[in-house]
């Protein structure tokens, strides 16, 4: 195996588009050391981002946004008081991965470029609208975090490619989200279903809605469905079960020994409603 420690990612693309076999970026390395203690995957290059200076850092955009290092761990996320203000969904969603320990090296990068239809983080992403920046051989380009994944175990990302960074759009005013998933366990488990809303309000109604479905396809789903339930509403009763028979209609899973195709279809309803009355609440000034 070769070690690569790259001062840039433009030298991490480099180097990884003339590698030869298997290649795996290292940045929190949650799941690429577990992969090769277990010997399931022995990479022939293993390319260290840690190396870069801007891959610890979280650091507001010039718009009131947040762009967030590939390397940045959970802890500091959930220890960063205005982005936990501002995104409480997503740092929820990332604080549910793993133990303690686990958060100490566990990144958003991380989660989402392992591929997991199941990833608690991801569906917090999608729903925030948060997009990464991908630098290659040819350059970087931007692209939504929803079309980052193309099923179990896979992405979208070109070879040589890797993801250089993580941004969060501008949180606004009289906005909310957050994330809520079901697990057999009561922590450290994988979500049998998760589910993440993000709204915002004009007044009492949702001006805006972006709800993202986990677990319960190949890929997190972004479902227009299902904001189109609660758009223009004061989410009443009426929305909310409007909303929950969107949700529970989007689902195409599968029954495997943690839920049944019906178990999770049913409960992908009842988690949508209740993550948004919490968006709901925390865009009316709760607090997360």
């Amino acid at each position: 195996m070769r070690y690569h420690t790259p001062a840039t990612f433009a030298d991490a693309a480099t180097i990884a588009a003339s590698a030869q076999g298997v290649t795996r970026f290292l940045a929190g390395g949650t799941d690429v050391l577990v992969q090769l203690r277990a010997g399931s995957v022995l990479p022939d290059d293993l390319i260290d981002l840690k190396h870069i200076p801007e891959v610890h850092s979280i650091t507001r955009t010039a718009d009131g946004g947040w762009r967030i290092g590939v390397a940045v761990s959970g802890a500091s996320l959930g220890a960063n008081k205005d982005l936990v203000a501002d995104w409480p969904g997503v740092v929820e969603g990332m604080e549910l991965v793993g133990s303690t320990q686990v958060q100490g090296r566990a990144t958003l990068t991380g989660n989402l470029c392992n591929g997991s239809p199941a990833a608690d983080s991801v569906p917090g992403l999608i729903a925030a609208g948060a997009t990464v920046t991908v630098t290659g051989p040819s350059g970087t380009r931007d692209v939504a975090v929803q079309d980052i994944p193309k099923g179990p175990g896979k992405t979208n990302l070109k070879a040589g490619e890797v993801i250089s960074a993580l941004t969060l759009p501008a949180r606004g005013k009289n906005a909310g989200d957050a994330y809520l998933r079901f697990i057999p366990r009561t922590e450290m488990d994988i979500a049998v279903v998760g589910v993440a809303v993000s709204l915002r309000l004009d007044g009492d109604k949702v001006a805006e809605a972006r709800v993202a479905l986990g677990a319960v396809a190949p890929t997190v789903l972004l479902s227009d469905a299902c904001a189109k339930a609660i758009v223009g509403t004061t989410l009443d009763a009426k929305a909310l079960d409007a909303l929950g028979a969107a949700a529970s209609g989007e689902c195409n899973p599968i029954s495997d020994k943690r839920g049944t195709k019906e178990f999770r279809i049913e409960v992908a309803g009842v988690l949508a409603r209740r993550a948004a009355k919490i968006a709901y609440d925390r865009a009316k000034g709760a607090k997360a």
